[in-house]
C-alpha cells in the first residue's frame, strides 16, 4: 500500500518537473479562467442583490417612519389598496422591520459601519407597490398623492432603472460566460497536452509496466493527480485572484456616495467562500478528468 502511494507521488513530482513549461501555462491558464467563472459569479450575484428589492414586478416603494404606529401603517395600506384601478391590490406587500433589516443586509454589504447602526427607531419598513398591468406610467402622478401621508419617509419609482440595469447585467454576463469558457477550454487542452506529452517520453515504461502485469488504473493514476495538482493550483491562484479583485471592488463602490444604491452591487463573504470553495472543486475534478481522457489513449500499448 505505502509502496503504491510512494511511487504514485514520486512519478507525478517528476512528471511535473519534466514538462515545467507546459505545466505553468496550463495552471496560469486554467488560474485566470477559473478567476473569470468566479468573477461571473461575483457580478451576477451583485446585480441580483442590486434588482432585489425590484423583484415580483415592484414598481414602487413606499417608505414609512419607523416610528409609525400600527393604526397609522393600517392606513397607509388601506389608502394603497383602495386604489385597485391602479394597484395590484393582490401583490401589496408590507416588509416589517425584520423583513426590511434583511433586505438592508443585501443593500449594505459594502457599507458595514451603516448597517450596524440601524435598529428599529432608524429603519423605515415599507410597502412594495406592483402596478396593474398598462398603469405604470400613472404611478408617477399616484406618487405626488401618497407622500403627503402622515408617516410617510419617502417614496422611490423604478421607472427605466430595472431595465437599464438587467441590460447590463445581460450583456456583463455574457461576455465574462463566454471569456470563462474559452479560456477554460484552452486550460484542459493544455493539461490534456502536458499529460499526453509526459506519457509519449515514457511509453517504453509503460509498455514494459503492462508486460509485467501493470493494470491500467496503476499507470493512470499518477497522471491524473499530476492534472489534479494543476487543476487545483490554478485553483488557488484564481481564488487569490478573486479575493484581491473583490476587495478593490468594495473599496470602490464603499466610496460611491449618495442614495443610488450601488453598494449592494457588493456581495456578501458568505457567498464569496462558497464560489471559491466551487472553484477549488471544479479546478481539481477538470484537471483530473482531462487528464485520464489524455492517459487513456496511450494505455494500448
Amino acid at each position: 500500500m505505502w509502496s503504491r502511494l510512494a511511487y504514485t507521488f514520486r512519478e507525478t513530482g517528476a512528471s511535473l518537473r519534466r514538462n515545467v513549461t507546459l505545466t505553468v501555462a496550463a495552471i496560469l491558464t486554467s488560474a485566470v479562467s477559473l478567476f473569470l467563472v468566479g468573477g461571473t459569479f461575483l457580478v451576477q450575484r451583485g446585480f441580483d442583490n442590486l434588482l432585489s428589492k425590484w423583484a415580483g414586478g415592484v414598481q414602487m416603494i413606499v417608505y414609512v417612519n419607523p416610528t409609525a404606529t400600527p393604526d397609522q401603517i393600517t392606513n397607509i395600506r388601506t389608502v394603497l389598496a383602495q386604489n385597485t384601478n391602479v394597484v395590484d391590490v393582490s401583490k401589496l406587500d408590507y416588509l416589517d422591520y425584520a423583513r426590511s433589516l434583511e433586505e438592508a443586509k443585501r443593500l449594505f454589504a459594502a457599507d458595514p459601519g451603516t448597517l450596524n447602526l440601524l435598529n428599529q427607531t432608524n429603519l423605515p419598513t415599507q410597502f412594495k407597490v406592483v402596478p396593474i398591468v398598462g398603469k405604470t406610467d400613472v404611478l408617477v402622478q399616484f406618487e405626488k398623492s401618497f407622500a403627503g401621508l402622515p408617516e410617510v419617509k419617502k417614496i422611490v419609482l423604478a421607472r427605466d432603472q430595472i431595465e437599464q440595469i438587467s441590460k447590463l447585467r445581460d450583456f456583463v454576463q455574457t461576455v465574462t460566460v463566454g471569456l470563462s469558457i474559452l479560456l477554460l477550454i484552452g486550460a484542459l487542452i493544455l493539461i490534456w497536452t502536458t499529460i499526453r506529452t509526459a506519457m509519449y517520453a515514457r511509453r517504453r515504461e509503460i509498455e514494459v509496466m503492462k508486460l509485467v502485469g501493470a493494470t491500467n488504473w496503476f499507470i493512470r493514476i499518477p497522471f491524473m493527480l499530476e492534472g489534479l495538482i494543476q487543476g487545483l493550483v490554478g485553483a488557488v491562484m484564481s481564488c487569490g485572484f478573486l479575493l484581491f479583485f473583490n476587495r478593490l471592488w468594495t473599496n470602490g463602490v464603499v466610496k460611491l456616495k449618495g442614495d443610488n444604491g450601488f453598494q449592494a452591487l457588493v456581495v456578501s463573504n458568505s457567498f464569496l467562500n462558497f464560489v471559491m470553495l466551487m472553484l477549488l472543486l471544479f479546478g481539481m475534478v477538470a484537471g483530473a478528468i482531462a487528464s485520464g481522457i489524455a492517459a487513456s489513449r496511450f494505455l494500448d500499448v
